[in-house]
Formats: C-alpha cells, structure tokens, sequence
C-alpha cells in the first residue's frame, strides 16, 4: 500500500480552487479531501485527523475566521489562511487567533506545496509521543503508561487528552473544549474522564501534582 505524506482539508466556497488545490496535492503524495463551508468542514474535522487545513477567510455564512476562532482551541491542526489581497486585517487577526501561515490569492500552487511541506516538518519535529515526568512515563503510540514499574493501559478517548496536553504543558483546557474532543456534552462526564486519568498518572489523585484544576477555567497538565 503506498504511503502518502499527509491528509489534507482543503476549506473553500470556489469549487474551481478546490479542484485546483486538491489536484496539486494529490499528484504531490498528499490525501486531500475537501469542504466547500465552515460546516461541512467541522463535520468532517469530527471524523478525520487531518494533518492540516487550508481555510478561506472569505465564505458565506461562516467565514474562515468564525471557524478557527470558534474551533481552533479543540481541532489544534495547523492551519493555513487563503486570503484576498485586501484582507489585511483579517490576516492579522487570523495569525493572532491562531493560524499557522497565510497566502494571499491568486497563488502559485507551489508555493502553497512549499508552504505545507515547512509547517507539517515543524509539526513532526514538535509532536511528542512520549513524555516522562515525575515516575511516569507515557507512550502515547503504545497507549501505555508506565508508572512504579507497572503498565497501565489508556484508551483511546484518554489518549486524545494526553495527545493535547502533553503538546501544550501549561495551557489550560476548558471542559468544553475538553468535551468537544472526545465528543462529549456534558462536563460531568469530562470530570470522570479526569478524575480517571489522574488515578493513571498521579501518587495522590485527590492531591494532584500534574494534572490540576483551574477553578473557574478548566484543567492544565504541569510538567517539565
């Protein structure tokens, strides 16, 4: 079975750049799939891991922008902007919220392909799969911890945390935002989903070391 390079979501109301972008990428080892709103996209965000999203700013009904600010903080996929020449303030804002690059249209696709090889070998040299703190260490492509000299398995829906926080030590996760990856509505059932993993990682879960409460915010995983 051949390899490809990545999975792509190529994001655009003009079905002429969707074409173009997605024939580019396909004759470039790339797997591309596209989406022609806002929320086709997040539809199909819930049921692929995509490996980077290329995102208009301008569509009808959601922009571009509406998706990332209200999306960005759970999908976490790099994401680059197709942007007109006089969206200069929308690029800015798309850079602040958080996307990873921007390309004013018309453009070469060459230049979008040189710009996704960069983002996607900075995103590989930065991923961690395994992680150690404190007596734990955790393989995430194993979904196992090892902790006391014991393994302890995770599941899959605990993996997507640890994918999450152990990439962003620091950042403190909302519940919702927490939810909204592991596809769960309400926060009740994302405290369990908590509680659980710090029975994994921690010596005293009731007194947690790394994985702890922000009151009012969320939870934040605190590591080296």
């Amino acid at each position: 079975m051949k390899e490809f390079d990545a999975h792509i979501l190529v994001v655009d109301d003009d079905k002429g750049i969707r074409a173009l972008v997605k024939e580019y990428l396909d004759q470039n080892n790339f797997i591309t799939s596209t989406a022609e709103n806002a929320e086709k996209a997040l539809e199909k965000t819930m049921i692929i891991k995509f490996d980077l999203i290329i995102l208009d700013i301008m569509m009808p009904g959601k922009s571009g922008l509406d998706f990332l600010k209200e999306n960005k903080n759970f999908i976490d996929t790099p994401i680059i902007l197709l942007t007109a020449k006089g969206e200069a303030n929308d690029r800015i804002e798309g850079l602040e919220t958080g996307a990873d690059d921007y390309l004013p249209k018309p453009f070469e696709p060459k230049e979008l392909l040189l710009r996704i090889r960069n983002i996607l070998n900075k995103t590989k040299v930065k991923e961690r799969k395994e992680i150690e703190f404190g007596n734990v260490k955790i393989n995430l492509n194993k979904m196992i911890i090892h902790k006391n000299n014991k393994q302890i398995k995770i599941n899959s829906t605990e993996k997507k945390i640890f994918e999450k926080m152990v990439n962003s030590p620091g950042k403190v996760f909302t519940r919702e935002s927490i939810g909204k990856l592991i596809k769960i509505d309400k926060e009740r059932s994302v405290d369990v989903v908590i509680t659980r993993l710090r029975k994994k990682i921690e010596d005293s879960p009731k007194n947690p070391k790394y994985l702890q409460t922000i009151r009012g915010e969320g939870y934040v995983l605190w590591i080296e």
